[in-house]
């Protein structure tokens, strides 16, 4: 087997293990939080927000870690250890007899300790994601060569495919193990996603010598304080009216990494990399006091992600919706299918195949139409794919508020049985189209986040786009505590102790009229956006758009 396939079935395989595990947990959490710590509606979507929310912003601290000095791979095998070790204390919380909640099958409330023990457990592997998720993604991603065109452009097709892939793991873990957890008990789910994650820990320390390495950098923070700190000591010299002017060393002297070509934006920082009369260019320089136009434009990458990250929250608050909410409804909706009784969580699996259905027709079909229509090897610009995904987002929340209406309706004619005269297939559209959205905005965030950052920073750059999920369920949160507070004083919470009680639909309008509202600013940031630009002699045309164009919605 060749080894570049060698690297990708190891990866694969304890990525799709870590999604088994973590949509196993995350689809089900909030009726577990419900059903067995006995946590009424608003606290239960708190808290499995802020799980996810630490969850998706852990990866932060984990991709520092590996790109400055564990590595990633060994930010990896840490990480998975740590994830597994919240697996058996996960296990041993529903059989060992004093951590388990109660005697019985029901509890009328559940033992401190196993509630110590259960939230430790998904902190763990909250702990383990972090250092997980954004090294092991951008470790499957250094597999293949930036200076090589074949590999550059199989690169493009990776986060498809691995999206793809995950979503294998998402649809397993929302079906097969929500179904034993419900119709068995969840410990031995518990046992099942253990002896996975085992199972591909063991098959990626066997993959480990046909991998690609890069070894870590040191800290990526320091080269932009750097830049900062000589930009200011400068600040009184003026600038010079010939970009090649500023200081560059010769790409035969570059020791890792690309040259960038510089930009116009962002002028200030451009005086960093002012050579004084008392330096010599040909001599080493105190990087405190002149960086070279690489280091000024990496900085520079690093400040204009900052108006598209926070341009994407919206669209992850919308996408947060789908693991708490729409699960909840499906609980009290019709499940019943000739006689079998579909688990809640399982409703969620109709996402992984709008996901995996968007990636195929974009990567098969759109794709290699709009290479031939643009001249663009990726089809589209990034940012023209994050767009559409907020779209369909925009869309999801529409068709949510639709369908809960209408349920409510259904509520009002009988309090006793109205919801279980729909069926949980109603939710079926909103799902549907979120997982389409995704396929867009997900996997297209992967990708700005990873190729848009410094290469010394890739491990963060992935933790990037995870943590626009994690604040995104934070602010989730915020929202509901707001929302609760505001409607209450007008007579009536948005969120009372259960869905009937409750009008989500009101909720959802709200998300849909935000989005809207944001989308509009997504787009003037987008059109104002330079993509980076690589000065190489090996990818001399490999940029996102000519020297100084910015991205464009249109």
């Amino acid at each position: 087997m060749p080894k570049v396939h060698i690297n990708r079935v190891s990866e694969h395989s304890i990525e799709f293990s870590e999604r088994l595990s973590y949509f196993g947990i995350a689809t089900s959490l909030i009726i577990y939080l419900t059903k067995v710590i006995h946590q009424d509606l608003k606290t239960a979507a708190r808290s499995v927000n802020y799980w996810a929310g630490v969850t998706t912003l852990m990866p932060l601290f984990g991709g520092f870690i590996a790109d400055a000095y564990l590595g990633r791979f060994f930010t990896v095998l840490c990480s998975t250890i740590v994830y597994l070790l919240g697996l058996i204390l996960l296990t041993m919380s529903w059989f060992v007899p004093s951590l388990r909640a109660c005697e019985g099958d029901v509890c009328a409330e559940p033992r401190k300790a196993h509630e110590v023990a259960f939230f430790l457990a998904i902190y763990l592997i909250s702990i383990g994601t972090g250092g997980h998720k954004p090294s092991l993604e951008s470790f499957g991603a250094d597999q293949f060569d930036d200076d090589h065109p074949q590999e550059r452009k199989n690169k493009m097709s990776f986060f498809n495919w691995w999206n793809s892939g995950l979503c294998s793991g998402l649809l397993l873990g929302v079906t097969v193990i929500v179904y034993v957890q419900d119709h068995v008990n969840w410990g031995i789910a518990d046992i099942i996603l253990t002896v996975v994650m085992a199972s591909s820990l063991l098959i990626f320390i066997i993959g480990r010598p046909y991998y690609r390495y890069r070894m870590p950098s040191g800290s990526p923070l320091t080269p932009m304080l750097q830049v900062l700190v000589a930009a200011i000591s400068k600040r009184k010299l003026p600038h010079p009216s010939n970009p090649a002017d500023l200081y560059e060393v010769p790409n035969s002297q570059k020791a890792q990494g690309r040259l960038l070509c510089h930009t116009k934006k962002l002028k200030f920082l451009d005086r960093a990399a002012i050579v004084e009369e008392k330096e010599n260019s040909f001599e080493k320089q105190d990087p405190w006091r002149l960086a070279t136009v690489t280091k000024v434009e990496e900085m520079k990458l690093v400040l204009n992600m900052i108006p598209i990250w926070l341009a994407t929250l919206p669209f992850g608050i919308c996408v947060a919706q789908a693991a708490t909410f729409f699960i909840k409804q499906g609980v009290i909706m019709n499940r019943n299918i000739g006689g079998f009784l579909i688990p809640p969580a399982s409703i969620y699996s109709l996402a992984a195949i709008g996901m995996i259905t968007s990636v195929i027709i974009y990567e098969k079909i759109l794709v290699p139409i709009l290479r031939k229509a643009t001249g663009n090897e990726r089809g589209i610009k990034i940012l023209q794919r994050i767009g559409i995904g907020m779209l369909f987002s925009i869309a999801t929340m529409i068709v949510a508020a639709l369908v809960e209406k209408k349920r409510l309706g259904a509520v009002k004619k009988d309090p006793v049985n109205g919801s279980l005269s729909m069926s949980v297939f109603w939710l079926a559209p909103q799902f549907l189209i979120i997982g389409a959205g995704d396929g867009f905005a997900l996997v297209g965030l992967q990708e700005y986040f990873y190729d848009q950052v410094p290469d010394s920073m890739r491990s963060l750059g992935i933790a990037f786009y995870l943590s626009v999920i994690g604040a995104a369920n934070f602010l989730s949160s915020l929202l509901i505590t707001l929302v609760d507070h505001i409607t209450e004083k007008g007579g009536k919470s948005w969120f009372g102790k259960d869905l009937n009680s409750s009008r989500l639909d009101n909720f959802y309008w709200l998300l849909a009229i935000m989005t809207m509202a944001n989308l509009l600013l997504f787009v003037f940031v987008a059109k104002r956006y330079s993509y980076k630009n690589v000065q190489s002699l090996a990818v001399a045309n490999y940029n996102e758009d000519d020297h100084d164009a910015a991205g464009s919605m249109a």
